[in-house]
């Protein structure tokens, strides 16, 4: 970026791209990514959401392979342009979005955390889901495979006035 476009960026634009080339220049040894083990990731996710306002995934987009799939209780995504689409599509639609990682653990090539996501959308109270992410890793040490684990529906049913009691009433009815 030129002088003069880096001068027409607001302040606050121009420190968070600052600061998010200096996390990937941090996490990257000589033209290589840094391997994800537990404490990078929880730095990683921890950067992208607990800001106040809108997530920015674009210093953790670079530990994700080429065919990455995601998958959680919604949709399943394929390839890494897909994916990034969708982290978008998420970021529009939160008014704000910020996480908390609870618990990490790591063995082999697969990284597991437990998280509450707080949501909040247009004209809506906050929302907390609470779920797993199962990170797979690839033979070049990039994120092959992504599955979030949550209960979208009871934990959203939670906060709408009514539906908190009818909603576990409802699943005990159904499955017992």
């Amino acid at each position: 970026m030129d002088n003069e476009t880096l001068m027409a960026i607001p302040k606050a634009d121009n420190q968070k791209e600052t600061e998010n080339k200096a996390a990937q220049t941090d996490h990257q040894e000589s033209g290589s990514l840094r391997p994800l083990d537990e404490a990078l990731v929880l730095d990683l996710w921890s950067k992208t959401y607990n800001t106040r306002g809108k997530p920015d995934w674009s210093h953790i987009f670079p530990y994700y392979a080429e065919n990455i799939v995601f998958q959680d209780t919604v949709q399943k995504v394929v390839g890494k342009s897909a994916f990034i689409k969708m982290c978008n599509r998420l970021t529009k639609r939160c008014k704000e979005l910020q996480m908390k990682i609870l618990s990490i653990t790591a063995e082999e090539n697969i990284i597991f955390m437990e998280w509450e996501m707080i949501m909040i959308f247009r004209n809506t109270p906050s929302t907390s889901l609470f779920g797993c992410t199962r990170l797979r890793l690839g033979d070049d040490g990039r994120i092959n495979h992504q599955r979030d684990y949550y209960d979208l529906w009871g934990d959203i049913f939670a906060n709408v006035p009514g539906m908190k009691r009818v909603y576990p009433r409802l699943m005990k009815w159904i499955f017992g």
